[in-house]
């Protein structure tokens, strides 16, 4: 009798795509066009946007289990976010060492105690953006200037709260809501400091 293949190996045929054409190009990202074959040999029409940098997303955490978030006007929703702070770096760059830059510049702090907790595709069906999450502890506040384009609101609240109106559908960013859910689970599994823990918890 054979055995059904594990879930976490491929099946079936990957896609085939012919020369790509592009459409748009920017600094950050470039669209491209293919003529594709998908895995069931039917021909498609397939749309790409390749990002040129990797998704940055900090989640700065206090030792009395607060969380600092940023609050901003969005371009592609036109609408108002409060997420964590979040930025961009060179694909081939370090990710930690953008990272540590994109914090003291959203928000003023450095941390001595940096943890990589995520690696993450975002909506991988039409493009290849990829996400690295940190948790950033043992903060203190820094001289700091935002980017030029940036008007930024700063509020550091409960962890508890933040998740909280994360999982309402208040904080919709998908980085926030998953280093949150990220940060939540370490807490639970004692991958964090006991104290901070409960403190978050609480």
């Amino acid at each position: 009798m054979s055995q059904k293949p594990s879930w976490r190996q491929p099946h079936g045929q990957p896609w085939r795509a012919g020369p790509p054409r592009r459409l748009y190009d920017n600094p950050w990202i470039t669209l491209e066009e293919y003529d594709a074959v998908a895995p069931t040999g039917a021909p498609a029409l397939y749309g790409v946007v390749r990002f040129k940098n990797l998704a940055l997303a900090i989640l700065p955490l206090h030792e009395d289990g607060t969380v600092t978030l940023v609050g901003q006007n969005r371009f592609p929703h036109a609408d108002y976010s409060w997420e964590i702070p979040e930025g961009g770096g060179p694909i081939d760059g370090d990710p930690l060492e953008h990272a540590r830059r994109e914090l003291r510049e959203e928000v003023g702090l450095e941390a001595n105690d940096w943890r990589e907790v995520l690696r993450a595709q975002l909506s991988n069906s039409v493009t290849d953006e990829r996400a690295v999450g940190f948790l950033a502890m043992d903060l203190r506040p820094v001289e700091h200037a935002p980017d030029e384009t940036e008007d930024l609101a700063v509020a550091r609240i409960p962890f508890k709260t933040a998740l909280e109106t994360a999982l309402a559908g208040h904080m919709p960013d998908m980085l926030t809501v998953a280093m949150l859910l990220r940060a939540y689970h370490m807490a639970q599994e004692g991958a964090l400091p006991p104290a901070l823990a409960r403190r978050m918890l609480s």
